[in-house]
C-alpha cells in the first residue's frame, strides 16, 4: 500500500507559488504544504504573501514569503535565483497571476491589450524559463499555470484580451511540455470555469451575469478555490510524473456540453 501513498508524497520538494495571495494561490499553496511541500509565496503584495506563509506555518507546515513582480522580467530571474540559493532547487512552478480588463473587443486599447499579454502570458513563459533553467541541470520538475475555460470557448462580454492570452498560455503549455520532457519537466495547466475569488466577485454579485452562468454549468455552480487545489496537488505530485502537455478543465462539464 505504501506505494500508492507515496503517489501523492512531497515530502523534500520545493514549491514556487506565483500569485500565491490571491485566492487561488493560497488555496494551492495550503494544499502543496499539507502534503510536505516547502512552499515559498510569492506575490506583488508582500504582506499578502506572508500572511499565507504565516497560516501554513501556524498549521505546521513549512512557507516563506518573497516578494515578486512578473512585470519585471529580469527581477523574475533573480527571484528565482534567490529561492534556489535559499532552498537549494525548486521542483514545482505554480503559476496563479493573471487579471482582466474588460471592454468591447471594438473598443479595447492597445495599452490594455499591452498589459493583460504582459501579465497573463509573457510572464508565464519566463517564470517558467527561469525556473527549468535551475530543473534542466537538476532532474527535471513540474510545472502548473492556471488558465481558463475561456482559453477555449468564447464569451459574449468584452473579453478579447483575457481570451486570446489564455488561449496562447494554452499553447505554451504544449510547447513546453514538448520541448522538456526530455529533461523530466512537466508542464501542465488548469482551466477553471468561474472560480469564487475577489478578482471575479464583481461578476458574481451580478445576478445578470451569474444566473446565466451558473445555468450553463451541468453541476449547477461555479469552481471553489479547492476544487483546483486538489488537481494542483496531483498535478505536482509523483502520481502525474507521465502527465505533461494536458490542459485539465475544471470547469462542472462546461465544456463537455458548449
Amino acid at each position: 500500500m505504501d506505494k500508492y501513498r507515496s503517489l501523492f508524497n512531497l515530502d523534500g520538494k520545493v514549491a514556487l507559488v506565483a500569485g500565491g495571495g490571491g485566492d487561488i494561490g493560497k488555496a494551492i499553496s495550503e494544499g502543496l504544504a499539507s502534503f510536505g511541500a516547502t512552499v515559498v509565496v510569492c506575490g506583488r503584495t508582500l504582506d499578502k504573501a506572508q500572511a499565507v506563509a504565516d497560516g501554513i506555518v501556524v498549521a505546521g507546515g513549512k512557507a516563506s514569503s518573497i516578494k515578486l513582480d512578473v512585470l519585471d522580467i529580469k527581477g523574475v530571474g533573480c527571484c528565482v535565483d534567490e529561492i534556489v540559493a535559499q532552498h537549494g532547487h525548486v521542483d514545482i512552478l505554480v503559476n496563479c497571476v493573471g487579471t482582466q480588463i474588460e471592454a468591447p473587443a471594438e473598443e479595447y486599447k492597445e495599452e490594455d491589450w499591452d498589459r493583460i499579454f504582459a501579465i497573463n502570458l509573457k510572464s508565464a513563459f519566463f517564470l517558467s524559463q527561469s525556473v527549468a533553467k535551475h530543473q534542466i541541470s537538476g532532474g527535471g520538475g513540474k510545472h502548473i499555470h492556471v488558465t481558463s475555460v475561456r482559453s477555449a470557448l468564447g464569451i459574449r462580454r468584452g473579453f478579447i484580451g483575457y481570451c486570446a492570452s489564455k488561449g496562447g498560455m494554452n499553447m505554451m503549455v504544449k510547447q513546453l511540455a514538448s520541448e522538456w520532457a526530455k529533461y523530466n519537466i512537466c508542464v501542465n495547466g488548469i482551466a477553471p470555469t468561474f472560480t469564487r475569488t475577489e478578482l471575479v466577485r464583481p461578476y458574481l454579485d451580478d445576478p445578470q451575469f451569474y444566473n446565466p452562468l451558473v445555468a450553463r454549468i451541468p453541476m449547477g455552480r461555479i469552481a471553489e478555490t479547492l476544487d483546483l487545489a486538489g488537481l494542483a496537488i496531483y498535478l505536482a505530485a509523483p502520481a502525474a510524473d507521465f502527465t505533461t502537455g494536458q490542459i485539465v478543465y475544471v470547469d462542472g462539464g462546461v465544456t463537455a456540453c458548449q
